[in-house]
């Protein structure tokens, strides 16, 4: 698809006030569209009536969408049309174009079949089948790393197609030395920083319970929050901050620890590395595209530190300079990533489509 300008309509489950790496992505992706010109009309839960997410705090489900969002999308009369994510909103737009005889572009943000697993002990292979379901309709399915493109390969979906992210260089800002945050003054250094919802997919317990001299500084919030507070008494929980706030936080952490295993791509490991802070993971999908292997040292990574021992590649990262992780970051974004979903999308043929339409 070429640069010429697009209606897109973007229908998403994930989107404000949800604060995690789907939203941040999808809101991203927006503003560089709408700065390139191209007219969006994002269709989220907000514009329905919702229910909370069984075992999720604070994400709302749209309840039975389909009459609504067809509507808007009538209305709307778009170009392209991407569905984001695989709850209510996603099936209902894909049942959309797929009733109409019109091609549109999923993405894979989250694995949610391992987070089926751990949740409710749903198997693999049911959570993978239908996933494979969702998506067997698409006329491309963005994933964000080579990992993800192996693993959904080998389950057997079609139409794979490349699409990397990046971050806000601006908004996370570089410390050339570890900062002093007014929340973290008072904890013995190193601290070792966790960003994220805690949750079960993200592994978080790892983090919590790994041994380390310093402190243990924890942002977000999630259906273990609870448990695991009662369970580990000397971390210091922030909750959820704003942006601006948590870029702060980022560049008072000595190191930046991510214990997920089950990640599409880990965004909140280059925000801590864009204000500096290395990061230390385990070399899993994820980490490894982000932290990706030097090309003269296979098992040398930039910006951080990846071992099966995650207090170990902690301890470690804190010996990476501040510049080489800022450096890592920069590598990655957001108009490299709006190019390439301009390239993936597909547009609808429709006959009054032929004609020169003008934009507001």
């Amino acid at each position: 698809m070429g640069q010429s300008r697009m209606k897109i309509a973007l229908i998403t489950d994930a989107w404000r006030p949800q604060i995690n790496g789907v939203v941040t992505t999808l809101v991203e992706l927006v503003d560089q569209l709408n700065a390139k010109g191209h007219v969006v009309e994002v269709i989220h839960p907000d514009l329905f009536q919702t229910r909370p997410c069984p075992g999720y705090a604070g994400i709302d489900l749209a309840v039975r969408p389909y009459s609504q969002l067809a509507k808007q999308l009538d209305a709307f009369q778009p170009d392209v049309i991407h569905v984001a994510t695989e709850g209510p909103l996603g099936w209902a737009a894909r049942k959309y174009c797929v009733k109409h005889g019109f091609p549109f572009t999923t993405a894979f943000h989250t694995r949610f079949p391992e987070v089926l697993k751990a949740a409710l002990r749903i198997p693999l292979w049911m959570g993978y089948a239908l996933f494979r379901h969702f998506h067997k309709a698409s006329a491309g399915v963005l994933v964000p790393t080579q990992g993800v493109m192996r693993l959904l390969d080998g389950w057997g979906f079609k139409n794979l197609r490349s699409w990397t992210h990046g971050v806000d260089m601006r908004l996370f800002e570089y410390a050339e030395v570890v900062a002093n945050h007014p929340d973290l003054m008072d904890l013995p250094r190193p601290i070792a920083l966790y960003v994220g919802r805690v949750s079960y997919e993200k592994n978080i317990e790892s983090f919590l319970a790994m041994p380390w001299h310093g402190s243990k500084v924890v942002c977000g919030v999630g259906p273990l929050e609870r448990e695991l507070k009662e369970k580990f008494h000397h971390i210091r929980w922030l909750g959820v901050l704003p942006r601006e706030e948590l870029a702060r936080v980022y560049a008072s952490a000595d190191v930046f620890t991510f214990p997920s295993r089950n990640e599409t791509f880990g965004l909140v490991m280059l925000e801590a590395m864009a204000c500096g802070t290395p990061v230390a993971a385990y070399p899993v999908d994820g980490p490894l595209e982000v932290l990706r292997p030097q090309a003269d040292f296979a098992h040398a990574y930039q910006g951080g530190l990846l071992h099966e021992d995650l207090a170990y590649a902690s301890l470690e990262a804190l010996k990476i300079p501040r510049a080489q992780a800022r450096a890592q970051a920069l590598s990655f974004s957001w108009d490299a990533s709006t190019r390439l979903f301009e390239q993936h999308v597909v547009r609808i043929e429709r006959a009054e489509a032929k004609s020169q339409e003008v934009y507001p």
